[in-house]
């Protein structure tokens, strides 16, 4: 029996929840918002809040005990600079679980976790996805002029070899 003991326990070993929860907490900080099942929402939550209680606190220790969590030292810069600002007058909640409806493959619920005021604009959403498009067409131009280029200098030296025959 589980009495007394806090915690979701999600079907893993200690050391990939812990991995799991930091990954996905650096992921949510550096994106406002990600997608994942509702048991695992619920816990990050807890993640989340604490990560964003320390940042508030904004001193040295606060900074090296969310080093210990969150790896990247680009998303706890932004963290301390941007985030954590940002709910100083708040005392808790800052992150908001909705529900997003049931993954294809397995029915699992899905949730969306976003952060409470700072959820990513439209405009943001769109100029993202325009950059994105934009990268893929750039791709594809530079793939078809090298097509060309490379077809060029094949004839060139079939060229070549029909002039060395005659």
């Amino acid at each position: 029996m589980r009495h007394q003991k806090a915690g979701r326990r999600l079907n893993m070993t200690t050391a990939h929840r812990h991995a799991m929860f930091r990954n996905m907490v650096t992921s949510l900080f550096r994106s406002r918002r990600i997608e994942t099942t509702d048991a695992k929402a619920k816990e990050l939550r807890q993640v989340a809040d604490r990560m964003i209680t320390f940042a508030k606190r904004g001193d040295l220790h606060a900074r090296r005990q969310v080093l210990r969590v969150i790896s990247d030292k680009k998303v706890v810069g932004e963290l301390f600079d941007t985030i954590a600002p940002a709910f100083a007058d708040r005392s808790g909640g800052y992150t908001r679980i909705v529900k997003h409806g049931r993954r294809r493959g397995d029915n699992a619920p899905m949730s969306l976790v976003e952060l409470v005021g700072l959820e990513p604009k439209i405009e943001e959403l769109e100029e993202r996805a325009e950059k994105k498009k934009q990268k893929k067409e750039d791709k594809e131009r530079e793939m078809q002029e090298q097509m060309a280029q490379m077809e060029a200098e094949a004839a060139a030296e079939e060229e070549k070899e029909e002039k060395g025959k005659k």
